[in-house]
């Protein structure tokens, strides 16, 4: 049986369609799953991917590249595959991207999750025979809180120290982690965020696509002098323990991400809190996911791929690791800027 999608030097490739998906490498014709730095690369002829990521495509690859925007659920046909996209609930604009070809349905699942985001389209469960999907938490340990529980613990750890006389420092992604932050919190405040200059501009993105999130300014705009003491302020991880802190006089820092589900993650990052919130399947979701699509083959990608296949095989599903030069995980920082 010839393979639908299968992996080159330059990533998964589609020889029905010739077209790869997510390209780690320039290539003529690249279907793009998300924005994330390790998904979206420069240098492709062409790229394909939702309208509702190109804002985000545009700003991070430069307003030059040849892109063409497409609906959800849009049917397109390249040579002998018909191609379409779905949502994946990961970040704004996120996709699944369904191949049809040789009586066969593939779908590369790219990154996704599965609890409710106000900031981006739900996942939607597309019915295939071979699924390509994501396990970057593919540990059973990893099992997601309610988002509006995590959220409420955000503002309760601000406010205390606003009470106290602190600036609370919260970590996360300046792709989808900020942005979805910045919209749970809204259950609880209107107060404004202030925001490290490289989340400006993709929160400006995600305010433009309507999404409603808590008002914002740049750090920046406030003046030398200004004093943050009782506000939230949020920064990507790369700010943490440069020179740019130094204005925080007393503060308390917090990081948000799925890694701080494991026990001493945060103090071995040097946070004063973690709150485990992720863009990601948790474990549940993942395998919840695989058995909704109705897969008989499944291919894991980046993450924990040996547990996912070892498990999916127990239960007599024909697993296997699909190599990539994906990072670990779009929350990795190198990843998501």
């Amino acid at each position: 049986m010839t393979a639908v999608i299968e992996v080159t030097d330059r990533g998964l490739y589609c020889r029905a369609g010739d077209f790869h998906i997510d390209p780690w490498r320039p290539v003529p014709r690249a279907l793009i799953t998300h924005a994330h730095a390790d998904h979206a690369r420069s240098g492709h002829g062409r790229y394909w991917a939702t309208a509702a990521s190109a804002p985000i495509l545009y700003k991070r690859l430069g307003q030059n590249i040849d892109l063409v925007g497409v609906d959800y659920g849009e049917t397109l046909e390249f040579g002998a595959a018909r191609v379409s996209f779905h949502p994946a609930g990961h970040v704004l604009g996120s996709a699944q991207i369904r191949v049809e070809a040789g009586g066969e349905v593939w779908v590369a699942s790219g990154d996704y999750k599965r609890d409710r985001d106000p900031t981006c389209a739900a996942f939607e469960v597309v019915p295939c025979d071979t699924f390509i999907t994501e396990a970057t938490f593919a540990l059973p340990v990893y099992r997601w809180a309610d988002t509006a529980v995590v959220a409420a613990d955000i503002h309760a750890w601000w406010q205390a120290n606003a009470a106290a006389g602190k600036t609370s420092v919260l970590f996360g992604y300046s792709l989808g982690k900020a942005q979805r932050l910045l919209a749970e919190l809204t259950r609880y405040t209107e107060a404004t965020v202030y925001l490290h200059g490289a989340l400006v501009p993709l929160t400006g993105i995600y305010r433009d696509a309507g999404v409603h999130m808590l008002p914002t300014e740049p750090v920046s705009a406030q003046g030398a002098r200004a004093d943050f003491s009782g506000a939230l302020v949020m920064a990507p991880p790369s700010a943490a323990g440069s020179r740019w802190m130094r204005r925080f006089k007393r503060h308390e820092t917090g990081f948000a991400s799925g890694w701080m589900r494991i026990r001493g993650n945060r103090r071995r990052r040097g946070y004063d809190r973690g709150f485990v919130l992720s863009d990601h399947a948790d474990w549940p979701g993942l395998i919840e996911t695989i058995e909704q699509t109705g897969a008989t083959r499944v291919l894991a990608t980046h993450g924990r791929t040996d547990v996912l296949v070892a498990y999916l095989r127990e239960r007599g599903i024909d697993a296997g690791p699909l190599a990539t030069e994906y990072a670990d995980s779009a929350e990795d920082e190198a990843a998501a800027d």
